[in-house]
């Protein structure tokens, strides 16, 4: 750790952890309901345990886009948080936000507008918390004198965030267009601007890790940046199919999702060449595990099974049913679970008494657990879902009966889910053996890209 102030990233991290560790709790709940009975329906229904489920994933995620960003920027930026004091108070206040968020729900106290079910109070306190979390790292930036292309892509990538968050906080009386208004806010954040963020992390880890040439990387910053705004945009129009607008969407929504894998794919490309390109050999290998496991994943999950189902002729049987499940629990995870973790892995040496080049056992299997454990969720819901189009749409079974012909599935589902909350637990519990230890490393020169120090002996830097 360089600097003091990106200590504050452990917190933002902790908090993550557990919110991610409850995610997980309340996914398995949701699977074992559909296998039945259920003697926690009165108290837990489906649809609370899924909400909940749902919204700590975005919750989680955006804080360890917040930690990750405070640990980020101070390296890039080569100078100290503008205020640590601040980044403390937001902490507190969306920790607070995420805690009445999710002990609403338990008391039906939600908007029930998909994924952004917060009441407008609790709205407007992540509001207050992203405008802060702004000022913070753009009065650092603005202290430092230096913006990298990384940084930017990062911090642009944040802004539009918090900008598409507005259609959230508006009420609409009419469902239809509270759902087409939805996406500007979901759509444009996982399919649109969260993809620059990730792409950010991807840079600044694979420039330290692999030793690659900063130009390089930052060359295909572009590439990706350009991709999410040229598909992401009007890909959002796949969302638009069937909830009763203009037939032109169709078309629409068909080309340019077409298109958005083409980010995905730049991504993995990118990821790829900075392995071959690169000169050093980084000894945290379990960054480098997470950093590349989420270029490929993401790739696999909301590249190519996004694709495989949002073309309008396929999607007209496929909407709404588990190959969404299918395509967005492999996308997220991918996309946005695994590059955290990778940031989480990274940074943890500078944070802790955790030596570099010594990660034990425990951190693999982390790894490998939750990537084997996730692709047999994908199978499980993929082909769950093929057979619940073929039941319901085609052979025109209610949907009911549908399910009961479909439990093997959720037999494996929840087999496999197993697998996958044994690696978070592992991860998780990794992460809190090793005690919080915030000395900061001073050294004589500090070079653009920093490595360890034996990589820098090694290459003669």
């Amino acid at each position: 750790m360089r600097y003091k102030s990106q200590s504050v990233a452990w917190w933002y991290f902790a908090v993550a952890m557990v919110l991610f560790g409850l995610q997980i709790v309340f996914g398995l709940l949701s699977a074992t309901k559909y296998l039945g009975p259920d003697p926690l329906l009165y108290i837990l229904p489906f649809d609370v345990t899924k909400t909940i489920h749902t919204n700590l994933l975005i919750v989680w995620v955006l804080t360890g886009f917040m930690g990750a960003t405070y640990w980020l920027v101070p390296e890039e930026s080569r100078t100290e948080l503008h205020s640590p004091k601040l980044a403390y108070i937001q902490l507190v206040l969306w920790t607070l936000m995420g805690v009445t968020a999710v002990i609403g729900y338990l008391f039906r106290y939600g908007t029930g507008n998909k994924l952004l079910e917060q009441p407008l109070p609790h709205k407007i306190v992540i509001v207050i918390c992203m405008l802060i979390f702004l000022y913070n790292i753009g009065m650092t930036i603005r202290k430092s004198g230096r913006l990298t292309t990384t940084e930017g892509v990062l911090l642009l990538g944040l802004a539009l965030s918090a900008v598409l968050y507005i259609p959230a906080l508006l009420h609409y009386e009419n469902y239809t267009v509270s759902i087409f208004y939805r996406w500007w806010t979901i759509h444009l954040w996982v399919e649109g601007v969260w993809m620059m963020i990730m792409a950010g992390f991807l840079a600044y880890l694979l420039i330290r890790l692999s030793g690659v040439d900063r130009e390089v990387m930052e060359k295909w910053l572009y590439v990706i940046v350009g991709l999410v705004f040229f598909a992401g945009i009007l890909g959002t129009a796949h969302h638009y199919y069937w909830v009763g607008v203009p037939q032109y969407w169709l078309p629409i929504g068909g080309f340019f999702s077409a298109l958005e894998p083409l980010a995905l794919a730049a991504m993995a490309i990118y990821a790829y060449a900075a392995m071959r390109r690169g000169g050093v050999k980084h000894p945290n290998t379990l960054a480098l595990h997470w950093t590349i496991g989420s270029a490929i994943f993401a790739l696999f999950g909301a590249g190519l099974l996004g694709l495989a189902h949002t073309w309008p002729s396929v999607n007209k049987w496929t909407h709404g049913t588990l190959i969404t499940a299918m395509h967005a629990h492999s996308a997220f995870y991918g996309a946005y679970a695994m590059i955290i973790m990778a940031m989480i892995t990274y940074a943890l040496p500078g944070l802790t008494n955790r030596p570099q080049n010594r990660y034990s056992p425990l951190g693999y299997w982390a790894f490998w657990l939750q990537v084997s454990g996730m692709f047999g969720m994908t199978l499980s819901f993929g082909t769950a879902g093929i057979a619940q189009v073929y039941l319901e749409r085609i052979m025109g079974m209610g949907y009911l009966d549908a399910q009961l012909k479909i439990q093997v599935h959720f037999l494996m589902l929840i087999l496999t889910a197993t697998v996958f909350a044994t690696g978070v637990a592992m991860f998780i519990y990794d992460f809190f053996r090793h005690r919080p230890q915030f000395n900061v490393i001073t050294d004589e020169v500090i070079v653009d890209d920093p490595v360890d120090a034996g990589a820098q002996v090694r290459t003669g830097r």
